[in-house]
This record gives C-alpha cells, structure tokens and sequence, in this order.
C-alpha cells in the first residue's frame, strides 16, 4: 500500500463487569485494521478522521493503543482547525452510539480522545524561529552552534561544503557520537577545498549525487526537530562576501517535509 502499512490490532474476548448496570459485557475478538502513514507523509484531515472512527471499536483503549493513535495522528500535525473537527466528530460518534448499557464504555473513549487531542491543542507549532544574513552576522558561529547543540542526528544536504569551521564542526559532532548522514553535489565534492574526501576519511555517511543535474540544496536537520535552511552554502564567500541567508526553526511542518525530501535524496543516490 502506498506510503503506509496496515496495522492489525487483535483483541481478546475477556469479560468487562459494569456494576453499575448490574450487567457484563465481553469484549469481541476485533480485528481491526488501520492505515498507518510513518512520520514523514502526511496523513489528510479525512485520514485522521477515519483513525478516530476506527479507534471507537477498539474502545476501550489500552496504553499501548492509545500512544499508536497519538503517533498516527502525530502524523497528520493537526492544525487548531482540524482539532476542532476531531473533537466534534468525537462528540458526535459518543451521542449516536450512548445508551444505558455502553454509557461507562463510551465516556471512557470520549475521555481518551479529549485528552489525546489536547496534547495538539496545547502544543506550539513552533517556538524556534530565527533569520540570519551574511555577511554582516556570525552566519558560520550560529551554524556551529546548531551542530554543537545536536544530540543524536544530524542530515546535512548542502551544494557544497569548503569552510574548514564547518567542518571542523561536523567532525566534532562524529565523534562525539551523533550520527552524521550527508548529501552533496559531485561536480563540488571534487573541488580544491571541498571536505568530502575528509568526511569520508573520518567515517562520516557521505553521499554524492552524480546527476547531470546539480544537487543544490542548503539545508540541515538537527535530531529531526530543528531545520537550518537557505541559500547559504557552507564555504567561507558565502560567509564573508555573498549575500546570502537561512532560517532555522523547529515548525513540526517544515521539518518534517524537510526530513522526508532528505530521506527521499538518501535513498536515490545510495552508494553514490
């Protein structure tokens, strides 16, 4: 199936006591399956509507359920519009389903939702936002920065890389364990002053795209959360003579379209 998987969620029949209805109830087995998307494409408004209907069979939720609808729905980076027609849908599924029998059953999955959807409610889609412009800012010190402050992965898809600062930098990052994966274009990687060969050497993933076209790309992604991107390359006359610039934020949305066109690059010149 195309950009997702099936997830198949089996649930065994055990009996539920509901004493405030003097009744029991037993749980069918369910075989429900649910599209899941991974991270990096983007699930539509209907998609994640049809998640939550999905999630009303399965109800009630168990903690591991509940944290794989929170992912899939992560998934879809719901708006404040969007989670405002979840949140009715959930209203509306919970008043055409009640009655005296299911009354505990389905408050509990209304419950669930409201707070699951919270978690979008509360967040902010970005606290991180910056603008830098050379040559007149530390263009390559705020670069540093942003490498020095990774903690597990860096993906670096850059035109070409020549500032031994930069470098320097991503070597450092390496060997303090963060995983370094990097794109770059060969008609630059062999030119005098380029630190390919010296990633390499170090044992950095390097990746080189041998297109007839160019792999112009200036971007960074910092342990999939912060992008840095731009039309700045890494080389010291975009730092001390071009006019150049890049942004960096951490808006879910941009990261991960971002991550997803890196991923799509990494696996289109594999072995390059």
């Amino acid at each position: 199936m195309e950009n997702g998987f099936v997830l198949h969620y089996s649930l065994a029949a055990t009996p539920t006591p509901q004493s405030n209805y003097n009744v029991s109830f037993s749980r069918l087995r369910l075989h429900c399956s649910i599209f899941v998307y991974p991270g990096l494409f983007f699930m539509t408004p209907q998609q994640m509507q049809a998640l939550i209907s999905q999630s009303f069979t399965l109800q009630p939720l168990s903690r591991a359920e509940k944290a794989t609808l929170a992912e899939q729905l992560a998934a879809g980076l719901p708006d404040a519009a969007e989670i405002s027609v979840l949140r009715s849908q959930c209203f509306r599924q919970a008043e055409t389903t009640i009655n005296a029998h299911n009354l505990s059953e389905i408050l509990r999955w209304l419950e669930d939702m409201m707070r699951l959807l919270e978690r979008f409610d509360d967040a902010k889609s970005s606290e991180t936002v910056e603008a830098w412009f050379s040559p007149k800012a530390d263009c390559p010190g705020r670069i540093r920065s942003f490498l020095a402050q990774a903690k597990s992965t860096v993906d670096i898809c850059v035109f070409t890389i020549t500032d031994d600062r930069l470098t320097s930098a991503v070597l450092e990052a390496h060997a303090r364990g963060v995983e370094i994966r990097i794109i770059t274009d060969n008609d630059k990687a062999a030119d005098l002053g380029s630190d390919a060969e010296r990633f390499l050497q170090a044992g950095v993933q390097l990746r080189v795209d041998r297109t007839p076209y160019h792999m112009h790309h200036k971007f960074a992604i910092a342990d999939r959360s912060l992008l840095l991107n731009g039309s700045y390359n890494w080389t010291r006359g975009a730092a001390e003579s071009n006019e150049e610039n890049f942004v960096i934020t951490d808006d879910k949305k941009l990261v991960a379209a971002f991550s997803s066109a890196f991923e799509e690059l990494w696996e289109e010149i594999k072995g390059g």
